[in-house]
């Protein structure tokens, strides 16, 4: 989940705790005044009654963190990211007091609050089946006799490897959102929770010497074995059962993350940490969250170190990765047997998911800008600059579950790309450039091959309608490759993948954002003739494209000459 995404928000479901009334009437206040409908359910009844796959979400807990523990229950498997308004009388993971929750909530809808991954843990044990985003505890049951045994004897593995017996109070297997305090009581460390995929195993009170908190990566199956009598409470006590003697607990990581969102209005962790336990982070400083408020930036503003281009390539960043979540979940779908029937209808859901992200984003951010997408959307300008989107460049493989497809966004100066950005969110790989300036994959620079000779080169080829490139080129070169996706092609001629690229015919929204970053990597682009590749308006006229590493492209073009001059003789004689 990318904070980008969030300026689609539709819809808010609320989970509302007692005495939260005027909390709520602000919220719907604020749901009318933005177009955004809000749905509120009493905490302790299901959200299903109201949910709507095909909704986007924002999930809001109104009261302490039993009511955000809740909603973390409801909201996280749907993947429904969560804000938390502390509108209760203790809370730690809800921590936006209800003064500034109108100002959280437009922060969410502008696309500038961001989302992080928080692990949970998935428990079984007796008739417990539940995932928690704190902590298992498993404590003895204290005895009637104040005189009997007070300790409990608990055997823990880590997958087969047995880790050691634990003779204290218990122990708790945390997740790094889980309690601080009871780790550093343990002598354990500070665990930074945001995207952390650890879970910690703490004897509580231990009477061993050697017993110390130990972790592990979330993947790892824990197992604890009671040698007698035990409690365990899942976050707090929102699950819990009595354990009798040889129960084995089974602990891990849960598949779903629970999606957390952060506002400027919320505390960051080192300052909810430093204020619960009373250290200072700064002598005579207030460490508040809302000290922050003022280096965030509203839709429309930018640093004035950041350039028109620079901002662009970073909005165009953020909103391609926005919309890699939902093309990776939908793709997913395409080959299960359960959607087969309804691979049309999964692509057009994607098209749209993706497209709406993206250009969400980039009305917020560039207002006075046009946009041309591939698909519905068509918004003129009288601005110079005009952005051009392919939501899904490669459909056909993402409907046969393929990972060869890409997002590609880019910016055009008066019909000159100058700003381009392609994301394959299969593989998490970004391209990007600015004219003039390197292209890099992931922060990397790129740079084409300097091969000369054919018969050293591997061919990217587009759409090939009767084969001659393919049947002319094969041979003389190491192979030729078809991807099914014009951006990508480009993106791995910059990324020296390949030599040279044939498309027969090009649309801009497909190739705007690959010629910035296959010029900016080296490549020389052009049309059959030799003259400098433009991208083209007139969408019912042929505009055929061959890219190469530079060094070879005379030899490329010459080669294609030949070939359409052998195809013509051959189309002659058979007319004949």
């Amino acid at each position: 989940m990318i904070g980008r995404r969030l300026a689609t928000t539709e819809a808010l479901l609320v989970l509302v705790s007692p005495d939260s009334d005027n909390e709520l009437n602000q919220i719907e206040e604020w749901g009318r005044e933005n177009g955004i409908s809000v749905e509120a359910i009493d905490v302790g009844n299901d959200i299903e009654s109201v949910y709507d796959r095909g909704t986007e979400y924002v999930g809001v807990t109104l009261g302490g963190d039993g009511t955000y523990l809740e909603g973390v229950r409801q909201f996280s498997p749907k993947q429904i990211p969560i804000l938390g308004i502390n509108a209760g009388s203790l809370a730690f993971l809800a921590s936006i007091s209800p003064e500034d929750l109108t100002d959280a909530l437009s922060e969410v809808i502008n696309g500038t609050a961001t989302v992080d991954q928080r692990q949970q843990l998935q428990v079984e044990a007796n008739d417990i089946d539940c995932t928690g985003i704190n902590d298992v505890m498993i404590e003895h049951v204290p005895p009637e006799n104040p005189v009997d045994r007070k300790i409990t004897n608990l055997e823990v593995y880590a997958e087969d490897e047995f880790i050691g017996q634990y003779e204290g109070t218990g122990l708790a297997v945390s997740t790094p959102t889980g309690s601080t305090g009871v780790s550093l009581s343990a002598g354990g460390p500070i665990h930074y929770p945001k995207n952390n995929a650890t879970l910690q195993v703490i004897p509580l009170h231990t009477h061993r010497l050697g017993v110390r908190p130990l972790i592990v990566d979330a993947e790892t199956t824990i197992r604890i074995t009671s040698a007698g009598p035990a409690n365990l409470l899942v976050d707090g006590g929102r699950a819990q059962t009595t354990l009798s003697e040889d129960t084995t607990v089974t602990i891990q990581g849960a598949e779903t993350p629970a999606h957390v969102i952060n506002t400027s209005y919320d505390d960051g962790f080192f300052t909810s940490i430093s204020e619960k336990l009373g250290w200072g982070v700064r002598e005579g400083r207030d460490d508040t969250g809302s000290a922050r408020v003022s280096a965030w930036r509203s839709p429309g503003e930018s640093s004035s170190e950041e350039s028109l281009y620079e901002r662009a390539k970073r909005v165009a960043t953020e909103a391609a990765r926005a919309a890699g979540p939902p093309l990776r979940e939908l793709h997913g779908q395409t080959e299960s047997i359960e959607y087969k029937t309804d691979k049309s209808d999964i692509v057009t859901e994607a098209d749209y998911k993706a497209e709406n992200i993206i250009t969400t984003v980039i009305e917020r951010e560039f207002p006075d800008h046009g946009i041309r997408s591939e698909e519905s959307v068509q918004r003129e300008s009288s601005s110079e600059y005009t952005w051009s989107i392919d939501p899904l460049d490669g459909t056909g493989n993402f409907a046969h579950g393929n990972p060869n497809y890409s997002v590609s966004v880019a910016l055009l100066e008066d019909d000159t790309p100058v700003v381009g950005v392609v994301y394959a969110p299969e593989t998490n790989e970004l391209f990007s450039a600015i004219r003039g300036e390197r292209a890099t994959l992931n922060g990397k620079p790129l740079e084409t091959t300097d091969r000369t000779s054919l018969d050293e080169c591997m061919l990217l080829s587009g759409y090939d309608p009767d084969g001659t490139f393919l049947t002319h080129s094969y041979r003389e070169s190491r192979g030729v490759r078809r991807l099914g996706s014009a951006a990508l092609n480009l993106c791995y001629l910059a990324a020296g993948s390949a030599d040279a690229v044939w498309e027969y015919d090009t649309y801009p929204w497909d190739v705007s954002a690959g010629l910035v970053i296959a010029r900016a990597a080296g490549a020389t682009v052009t049309n059959a003739n030799g003259q400098t590749y433009e991208v083209n308006r007139d969408l019912d006229s042929r505009n055929e494209l061959v890219g190469s590493n530079g060094p070879l492209h005379e030899t490329l073009l010459s080669h294609l000459t030949s070939a359409d001059t052998l195809q013509t003789s051959v189309t002659s004689m058979n007319d004949d």
